[in-house]
């Protein structure tokens, strides 16, 4: 786990107001505590560094949990040891919006943050691949359209392709990255099959199972949330394939290169045009509860909305800024902070 926390006198960390789960405040104090998505950390530690530098006495805590988890923790109930806010590469579940009206959190707000495009790696100087959702649906399903798992090499799956082992690194369970590549990846190309777009109507559960459960014969290997190791590792071996967020991918092109889907590789524009098969919404959730007793939080969301936008700290960083529509409703949020509605929630 990545954690980042601007440092402090002790004096400046001041406690949240000492109520456990069942209290109506985060605290008063000026540390804000934010987890969640690996791939949206590195956003939310260079605003929480600026932040700092610009307001003297707060602080900013942000871990690296992987959304799911972050989102476990978040929703865990309102008071001091409680996050303030979580980092999402998916939007949040209605079953994890029920956990946390359940747990007293229920004034949740959702800012969407930027654009990100999930990206296949491979270690720079190899002949370059060009792989369909459907090819990497087989590749990696279970139970690929139904049928046993038999596919060792590329070549098995796809004459054209390279007879070199299947193996690719990619995110835990606990991720939103993982679940981003279910919805964008694996379950577009389970669905190219007429069968399986059949089965989602009959029974949804099995076409779930089918389309999203991912072999465990050792093809695809469960690289934890450090995506800069990962990284280190696809650069360190040929022929092994990485699953992450753009922004690393960006930032390290001296050792990866992307592996282009449908022909289309993953770019700044390729991604915030959508066009790219694995563009996705990136958000940042914050407890509604805990502003009261933490004004910085505003100031903070306020620093964050500042940077997200065209030419703005985060887009050196590697963030796509939301189109001209989704960035005016951005900005908008930013301000009047309105709460989310369940109902929009799947």
């Amino acid at each position: 786990m990545k954690k980042m926390m601007v440092a402090l006198p002790m004096a400046a960390l001041v406690t949240a107001c000492g109520g456990g789960g069942g209290s109506e405040s985060g605290g008063k104090g000026s540390e804000i505590r934010i987890v969640g998505s690996s791939t949206v950390y590195p956003f939310t530690t260079a605003v929480a560094e600026e932040f700092q530098r610009a307001n003297a006495g707060s602080s900013v805590i942000v871990e690296s949990t992987g959304t799911g988890a972050g989102i476990k923790l978040f929703c865990g109930g309102v008071g001091e040891q409680f996050p303030d806010a979580v980092n999402a590469s998916r939007p949040m579940k209605a079953a994890e919006y029920a956990d946390c009206e359940k747990n007293g959190a229920k004034n949740i707000i959702e800012l969407p943050v930027g654009i990100d495009g999930l990206t296949l790696i491979e270690a720079k100087g190899q002949k370059p691949m060009n792989l369909t959702v459907a090819q990497i649906y087989q590749a990696l399903a279970a139970t690929p359209f139904g049928k046993p798992q038999t596919a060792q090499t590329w070549a098995d799956i796809d004459p054209s392709l390279p007879a070199t082992k299947i193996r690719v690194l990619g995110p835990p369970p606990t991720s939103g990255t993982r679940d981003s590549l279910a919805e964008l990846i694996l379950e577009k190309g389970c669905d190219s099959d007429p069968a399986m777009k059949a089965l989602k109507e009959k029974d949804k559960d099995a076409h779930k199972t089918t389309c999203t459960k991912v072999r465990e014969d050792g093809a695809y290997v469960e690289a934890g949330e450090n995506d800069n190791l990962l990284v280190q590792k696809v650069s360190a071996a040929p022929g092994t394939l990485g699953v992450l967020g753009y922004s690393f991918l960006e930032e390290n092109l001296d050792k990866v290169m992307p592996v282009t889907i449908a022909g289309i590789a993953p770019t700044e524009a390729t991604i915030s045009d959508l066009s790219y098969p694995g563009a996705r919404k990136l958000f940042v959730y914050f407890k509604g509860e805990h502003m009261t007793a933490k004004p910085a939080i505003k100031q903070f969301i306020a620093a964050f909305a500042k940077a997200w936008g065209p030419g703005g700290m985060l887009s050196g960083r590697g963030l796509v800024p939301l189109g001209a529509a989704d960035l005016g409703a951005a900005n908008a949020q930013a301000t009047a902070l309105k709460p989310l509605d369940k109902a929009s929630l799947k």
